[in-house]
């Protein structure tokens, strides 16, 4: 795994030496993405530089130094990835008459872009990647991502100079100009914890959307970003094609398909292991790995001093079940907390995932360790795990056995203020419920149901994810505030209500949060963390199978036949716990003093794009115990902090 950065700039009015020290000025920001190796290329004449990081995986030799030029001397690749299906690639490319130096799966991805072309190459390529690629004969530069956006990569156009890396703290180091906040992102942030691609947190500088590439010539605006990938397309496809066998025959299917997606991504020159939750995603891609290994996998874990937190016991016994070399560590709640105060550097754009500590100290454990984890991300999404599914699906078919005039007049009360003695008893009796739902205030609660009853699936799904239904209520914004992440107009029409928001998560929740939280906490730790659940032949195949095959009553019915021919219904008919911190607690005890800094009227005028009042109303409601508004805060802080940091200078290397 690797960083990149490139600088385009047609004008090519730079020295040579001027691009070097730029490139260099770049590539150190993303140098924990690559601690082993460094390297750029410079064409002056034309304005292209190229840099990059590299964490040495495969080939570790001076063979796979970066950026790589091709055996034809045409193309030059800056490339942060894994292709998992460089061997066959390479052998049907020695049949077309290609030749190879060394064993990276870069040459390979090279040798294909000769050979086929970008576009084709990326119809080829079985990975998880982003890479700009120049074209020396054409004069062109192309950006790509994966299909389901597990690698980062930003850009931007500054007084006409391109560039391009794989954070945003590159880009922004290879500006001429300091970019502003964009108070539409912020608006983002808040609803949903992260910031959906294209935009980013600053003004001027984009996201290239997973599955898309992008062309840049120097003769016009860039061309695209163009999608060769959508999970629509492929899930209505397969629909098309939908399975007709028995639930046994589906599951013998899927263990074919998942074994190979492990044991691709097993290959490795350097040490390998797993994250082990103890959850049916992470124990099935830890019983596949043992399954294709002579020797005891290495798995990871980490444990809380809280109970209702702490999965570790349950990742323990699978670890024993299926013999695993395992190791636990238990995280002190002084250890979680120190994390938090460099979450805006970790994290590099404002993020407001929770998840984000854990997932951080698990990688930092492994990394002790190994260098390569294999995890068990995307099962949510594929299989149907998340509670909410059922629970909006459930409401959405009660709400229409009610008369229309009822659900109005319903919708209208729920959407009212919630007094505060109703929110003081809902506390009381919320401990039962999933705690993505235990966590909020009743008013949200009630809000969301209120979409339930008067709303479009769109916007029923919108209100679920959200966790602020209307941030324009706090926020300084020039121009109303982004409805939704996604088009309403291209809500999926493949599947049932279930299936349509489980490919709308695959499209945005997936990239923009629990993608970018794994990428960014592993690669902070120079970690490099490979998805098995979401190679494409797997995706492609669940999409085939019948709903009740697939996700079941309670979801991940398929996958958890799986898990069952390798560990006790016990270990495998567990409900969802997630990977949380207690949050509303540490607010009002060990973290109060640093987000009370934060969150001061002159921090929160600071910003530029927030209104304190409404804010510091929240906050004393919150410390008060008179209302749980955790996540909304957490989204406030995690701004804060970033901007705090980015106004100090800290996270701009470049600019003026």
């Amino acid at each position: 795994m690797c960083g990149i950065a490139g600088i385009f700039d047609p004008r090519a009015s730079t020295r040579e030496d001027a691009y070097a020290a730029a490139i260099q000025t770049m590539t150190r920001e993303v140098f924990h993405r690559g601690p082993d190796d460094d390297g750029v290329w410079i064409d002056p004449h034309v304005g292209i530089a190229l840099g990059h990081r590299r964490l040495a995986v495969l080939d570790t030799s001076e063979l796979g130094h970066q950026p790589m030029i091709s055996r034809c001397g045409r193309y030059v690749l800056t490339y942060n990835g894994e292709v998992y299906n460089f061997r066959d690639l390479r052998a049907r490319l020695e049949r077309l008459g290609a030749s190879f130096r060394g064993g990276s799966d870069s040459e390979v991805l090279l040798a294909a872009i000769s050979q086929w072309g970008v576009r084709r190459a990326l119809a080829e390529i079985n990975g998880m990647f982003a890479f700009g690629v120049w074209d020396r004969a054409e004069h062109c530069l192309t950006l790509a991502r994966d299909r389901m956006g597990e690698k980062p990569l930003y850009y931007a156009g500054d007084s006409g100079r391109f560039v391009f890396g794989s954070e945003l703290r590159a880009v922004r180091a290879g500006l001429l100009r300091t970019p502003d906040i964009d108070p539409s992102a912020v608006a983002l942030l808040f609803k949903y914890k992260s910031i959906p691609a294209p935009r980013t947190i600053c003004r001027g500088v984009a996201k290239l959307p997973a599955g898309s590439f992008l062309t840049i010539s120097g003769r016009g605006p860039p061309e695209g970003p163009e999608p060769y990938w959508v999970p629509s397309d492929v899930a209505a496809r397969a629909h098309s094609e939908r399975f007709d066998g028995t639930a046994e025959d589906a599951v013998d299917e899927l263990h074919e398909r998942l074994s190979e997606a492990v044991r691709s991504r097993m290959v490795a020159d350097v040490p390998l292991g797993a994250f082990l939750s103890g959850g049916v995603d992470s124990s099935t891609v830890v019983a596949l790995m043992q399954e294709a290994s002579s020797k005891p996998v290495k798995t990871y874990a980490i444990g809380f001093e809280q109970p209702e937190y702490d999965e570790s016991a349950h990742a323990k016994e699978v670890a024993r079940r299926l013999g695993t070399e395992h190791t636990e560590h238990y995280v002190t709640t002084n250890e979680a907390l120190a994390v938090v105060p460099r979450l805006p550097h970790i994290y590099d754009e404002p993020f407001a995932d929770s998840s984000q500590v854990p997932t951080y100290l698990l990688s930092v454990l492994a990394r002790k360790y190994v260098t390569v984890a294999l995890t068990g991300d995307g099962g949510d999404e594929l299989f149907g795990g998340y509670p909410r599914y059922n629970l909006v699906s459930g409401a959405e078919e009660r709400a229409d056995q009610l008369p229309d005039g009822a659900r109005r007049a319903l919708a209208r009360v729920l959407r009212g203020n919630v007094p505060a003695p109703f929110e003081r008893a809902y506390r009381g009796v919320a401990r039962a419920m999933p705690r993505r739902f235990r966590e909020r205030p009743l008013s949200w609660l009630a809000y969301t149901f209120s979409t339930v009853l008067s709303g479009s699936r769109p916007d029923m799904y919108d209100a679920t994810i959200s966790d602020w239904h209307h941030p324009e209520a706090v926020l300084r914004l020039e121009t109303g505030a982004p409805s939704r992440a996604f088009d309403a107009s291209q809500w999926p029409t493949t599947g049932n209500f279930v299936e349509q928001m489980m490919l709308v998560d695959t499209a945005y929740y997936l990239p923009e949060d629990v993608l970018v939280k794994v990428d960014r906490a592993s690669m902070a730790a120079s970690l490099e963390v490979r998805v098995p659940l979401l190679d494409p032949a797997v995706f492609e195949f669940a999409w085939r199978l019948p709903p009740g095959i697939r996700i079941g009553g309670n979801g991940k019915a398929v996958l958890r036949q799986l898990l069952s021919r390798y560990l006790p219904p016990s270990l495998v008919e567990r409900p969802k716990m997630g990977f949380g911190v207690p949050l509303a607690d540490w607010l009002r005890g060990p973290l109060r003093e640093w987000a009370e800094d934060l969150l001061t009227p002159d921090s929160l005028n600071a910003t530029g794009v927030l209104m304190p009042t409404p804010i510091r109303r929240l906050w004393h409601e919150h410390v008060s115990g008179v209302r749980n508004h955790q996540n909304r805060l957490w989204n406030v802080l995690m701004l804060q902090a970033w901007d705090a940091e980015y106004r100090r200078g800290t996270l701009v290397v470049g600019g003026n």
